[in-house]
């Protein structure tokens, strides 16, 4: 088994012993399994599934750090939503309004930065809700 762990700067959001993880990373998607070899890297917004057993549980993540060991997985996320929690509705609002803020061009570098990471997590979201449409 590998422990898994999720925590966002609010809470703890996942803490339990799962059968594989797949996680969005700074260089694509991929899988870990008990026994992985120690790695660290950055998450990128997007899709985080987890195996346990028949189940599969599925969240749009944020940016943040990755940390695994031969059996954890630490999930360290600015955003951290169960495909059940994701109000779809919302988050197409949060991509209209990340789109319409870039498009103004009156932004500093921070505030598009800023901007950019509001847009990549809603779209994460929406993917996240609408894969089994």
């Amino acid at each position: 088994m590998l422990r898994l762990e999720i925590v966002t700067p609010d809470q703890k959001i996942y803490s339990e012993d799962v059968d594989s993880v797949v996680i969005p990373g700074i260089e694509g998607e991929f899988g870990v399994l008990p026994q992985h070899v120690p790695l660290m890297t950055q998450l990128v917004p997007g899709e985080l599934r987890v195996l346990k057993g028949v189940e599969e549980i599925r969240l749009a993540v944020g940016g943040g750090f990755v940390e695994i060991s031969s059996d954890k997985v630490a999930v360290l996320t600015d955003m951290a939503i169960k495909e059940s929690d994701i109000d779809e509705s919302d988050a197409e609002e949060g991509v209209r309004r990340a789109e319409a803020a870039m498009l103004s061009g009156k932004m500093s570098d921070e505030e598009h930065a800023t901007v950019k990471a509001s847009l990549q997590k809603s779209l994460a979201q929406i993917r996240v809700k609408r894969r089994r449409v």
